[in-house]
């Protein structure tokens, strides 16, 4: 059949096309597509009757020479052209090592284990996912005077913090498992304890990686210094201004607690509750027959029994320290006490009890009265909203399946004969109460128009959400202001004690950067398994098992980062 001419009028230019009665409604999308780079499902063509389906036959429409049509809808790109890429395309076969280890998609590197060193290997996989932590060791050099170098005044030991920088950096130029000498002979020199040898007197002996976990990060702790702004009430903005260590920006939390002594004949006399401060590293999960879930675990470790002697008694007695989080840092370390020293046997055994742990951590019923009031209102908007946005969805797959059940039963009616295309007529109209006929066609929305309710009900509420965050909350910006975290690292110990076994760690997968935005895409879920040199990817699934119950790979380590949260610059966008 012969190809007719007629035009289209999209974004005020007008289109020369030739339609070909013979072809459907999705091919006519197509040759449109090459014409105004508009995407075939964003298109919205109006013809007699309604909009242009994919399966029209364009020779129902009639369609004459010159006859205009008008196309609603925008490329996703906002480009209306095809555009030569400005980057010229760079082949796998022509990339260095460092540039494919960089690519999207690449594996992470792995360490080899260099005789017993996997509690070393698991606890830095761990960290590295703090993408804060490689940011500022970046910018770290070691001052140990006028002939700063790498080692120490005074002796030979080597800088740990130059050493995990250094380290960080050759993991990222690389797939391969890496062997970290360099790091180990810093750790060893700072921290002799990881130089102790095995008692069968073959290699080195192996570690907690709790403890080295704690040694590294206390170390970090005097050495990577950067600007601050986090501050205590009161305080100057000179002070506010003052280096302050990345650890406690990032890292650190702070209790406030209140000791008092359990008898009643001391607080009868006059023994006054004692309130203090204290800073935390790590949040504890201690384990007891009563243990089921991480929170049970929690709240144990947030109060302490002691032993002390009372100046009102004159005598030793017991006392109670409650423990409250008043503040939250971006980053929370939560440590399952799984270990203990049993006499018997001389070593550390492992409590093998399994304790369950969720992907996201809700801790604001462990914080201060004053805290719970800033962190409850955002807490219960983003809970809010991702309902909302659940909602939304739901009814977005409701649609899309009426529609397609309506699309086939037309298509059904129409070939059975012009009698079954009268009934989808009078099954269409419908008798109101004053007896006029109405059309009772459903409106059904585009995946663009759905798209772009989407984007405008997302600004609207970041913008509800960002005016909910505390003001003195939102000046520091290293701590958690809704009280939820997702998890992003686990490490996990297999075996019967603490000196035997091995240890791996598990991270959550980040979205690959967007080279325009200079922003991450969406994750896809998925997690990197991290068993020393060999690196395995892993569904979220997998996590779940992590709980313990037996000798098998059980949590030791919980690494969250407090969730995202609209900031003022994507609020006045």
């Amino acid at each position: 059949m012969e190809g007719i001419k007629v035009f289209v009028k999209n974004q005020g230019k007008r289109y020369e096309v030739e339609l070909d009665p013979s072809s459907t409604g999705e091919t006519f999308k197509f040759q449109l597509y090459s014409l105004t780079g508009v995407e075939p499902e964003r298109q919205k063509i109006l013809v007699k009757g309604g909009q242009l389906k994919d399966e029209t036959d364009l020779s129902t429409l009639a369609a004459k020479p010159g006859q205009t049509f008008m196309m609603m809808g925008t490329p996703s790109t906002g480009s209306s052209a095809l555009e030569r890429p400005k980057e010229k395309m760079k082949f796998m076969e022509d990339m260095t090592e460092a540039e494919v280890a960089r690519s999207e998609g690449a594996t992470p590197a792995g360490l080899v284990n260099l005789g017993n060193t996997c509690y070393m290997n698991s606890t830095l996989q761990t960290l590295r996912c703090v993408p804060e932590l490689q940011e500022e060791l970046q910018k770290y050099s070691a001052s140990s005077g006028p002939n700063s170098s790498q080692f120490r005044l005074g002796g030979n030991s080597l800088d740990l913090t130059s050493s995990l920088r250094d380290l960080y950096q050759q993991m990222s130029e690389t797939q391969d498992g890496f062997p970290p000498m360099m790091f180990l002979n810093a750790l060893r020199t700072a921290f002799p304890q990881f130089a102790q040898k095995s008692k069968t007197g073959n290699g080195y002996a192996q570690q907690d990686a709790e403890e080295a976990w704690s040694q590294i990060v206390s170390q970090l702790r005097q050495k990577l210094k950067i600007k601050g702004t986090t501050a205590s009430e009161g305080e100057s903005s000179t002070q506010q201004a003052a280096e302050v260590s990345f650890i406690d920006k990032y890292l650190t939390g702070r209790f406030e607690s209140v000791l008092e002594c359990d008898e009643f004949a001391a607080r009868a006399g006059g023994e006054e509750a004692v309130r203090g401060e204290d800073v935390f590293l790590k949040l504890d999960c201690h384990i007891s027959k009563d243990t089921n879930h991480l929170r049970d675990g929690i709240l144990g470790g947030l109060e302490e029994k002691l032993e002390k002697k009372s100046a009102v008694l004159d005598r030793d007695a017991t006392y109670t320290k409650q423990s409250r989080i008043a503040r939250l840092p971006k980053y929370l370390t939560v440590h399952f006490v799984r270990f203990f020293w049993k006499r018997e046997v001389q070593k550390k055994a492992k409590i093998m009890r399994k304790v369950t742990f969720s992907h996201e951590l809700d801790v604001v019923e462990f914080c201060t009265e004053r805290l719970r009031k800033q962190l409850v209102p955002v807490r219960d908007k983003v809970r809010e909203i991702r309902k909302d946005e659940e909602e939304v969805t739901r009814a977005r797959k409701r649609q899309k399946m009426a529609h397609k059940q309506e699309e086939d039963r037309q298509r059904e009616l129409k070939a059975e004969g012009p009698a079954d295309e009268k009934k989808l007529v009078k099954d269409k109209q419908g008798e109101n109460k004053d007896g006029e006929s109405e059309m009772t066609d459903a409106v059904y929305k585009t995946d663009a128009e759905y798209d772009a309710e989407r984007a405008g009900s997302i600004q609207a509420a970041k913008q509800e959400l960002f005016s909910l965050i505390d003001p003195d909350l939102a000046k520091d910006d290293g701590a958690n202001k809704s009280g939820l975290y997702e998890l992003r690292g686990v490490v996990t110990h297999q075996g019967a004690s603490a000196d035997s076994g091995h240890y791996t760690s598990y991270v959550k997968k980040q979205g690959a950067m967007d080279g325009k935005t200079g922003k991450r895409k969406e994750e896809d879920g998925k997690w990197w398994w991290f068993n020393d040199d060999k690196v395995t990817e892993v569904e979220a699934e997998k996590i779940e098992t992590l709980s313990g119950g037996g000798e098998s790979h059980s949590a030791l380590i919980l690494l969250y980062r407090a969730i995202d949260l609209p900031t003022a610059a994507e609020v006045q966008q």
